[in-house]
């Protein structure tokens, strides 16, 4: 009973949340007088972009085939950074030296924009769309690798005591102890990091070209495109993130009993 009234509760508020914003989206329509294309009028563009959304002619690419362009440079992006923060922010929360040495390297880098490793990937790969995804990993990564060292940091002593009393292997000490108490911030560290690499995709599909939502919206604006087709792209953004960010919010529920 409590489950469901939550449930219809969340909905309520969701419902009156996109209420209020369709209201300043309205509002932000007549103030610009339609420069900005009402919430009714966006919809009939929507559903126009929608129509056949997987095409891939060579002529024409529909808003899924975008789609899924974008998704499939995030995922390798991402996962290339996950598979390298994970176990690297591990070793550095375990062993105070690697942490010493390498804290200073993330410091200097974590901070650069993310248009700013664009042209490095260029220069590495010569190609625009593995440069996209050099760009994702190297902005990706850093979330995951602080809060993977911040778990394997904060292993209570009576853990690692126990693994001592009981003779754990290095691979018994990692399986029992090390990974399970770390994996709610490795999970929470991998939330944010999807979240950073599907906000910098759009950067770097404006910067690389080809196809994908980033060269969409950059094309559609700067070549005299709809600005009702941006704000679809936007919306459709913003729905695929909230997504992404529900699916590791579930993740990271699930695996909360390891703390």
């Amino acid at each position: 009973m409590k489950n469901s009234k939550k449930a219809i509760m969340s909905v309520v508020y969701f419902v009156a949340g996109m209420i209020i914003l369709g209201g300043i989206w309205a509002l932000i329509s007549a103030v610009t007088k339609n420069e900005i294309p009402s919430p009714s009028a966006t919809f009939t563009v929507f559903k126009e972009v929608m129509h056949k959304p997987f095409q891939n002619d060579p002529d024409y690419k529909g808003i899924g085939t975008k789609l899924l362009s974008s998704l499939g440079r995030v995922a390798i992006g991402f996962g290339l950074g996950s598979l390298f923060a994970i176990p690297l922010g591990l070793i550095m929360g375990s062993n105070k030296i690697t942490m010493n040495m390498v804290n200073p390297i993330m410091q200097i880098l974590r901070p650069v924009s993310p248009l700013a490793w664009f042209p490095l990937g260029l220069a590495i790969f010569h190609d625009s769309p593995k440069a996209s995804i050099f760009m994702i990993f190297i902005c990706s990564l850093w979330p995951t690798l602080i809060n993977s060292a911040f778990g394997a940091s904060h292993i209570p002593q009576d853990h690692k005591n126990v693994s001592k009393a009981f003779g754990f292997s290095t691979w018994k000490y990692f399986t029992k102890i090390l990974l399970p108490f770390s994996l709610p911030h490795i999970i929470t560290g991998l939330r944010l990091s999807v979240g950073i690499a599907w906000m910098v995709i759009v950067a770097g599909e404006m910067l690389s070209g080809g196809q994908g939502l980033g060269y969409f919206i950059w094309d559609e604006g700067f070549n005299g495109g709809s600005i009702a087709k941006i704000l679809v792209a936007i919306i459709i953004i913003g729905v695929v993130g909230s997504l992404l960010d529900k699916c590791f919010t579930a993740l990271q529920k699930k695996f909360s009993y390891a703390i």
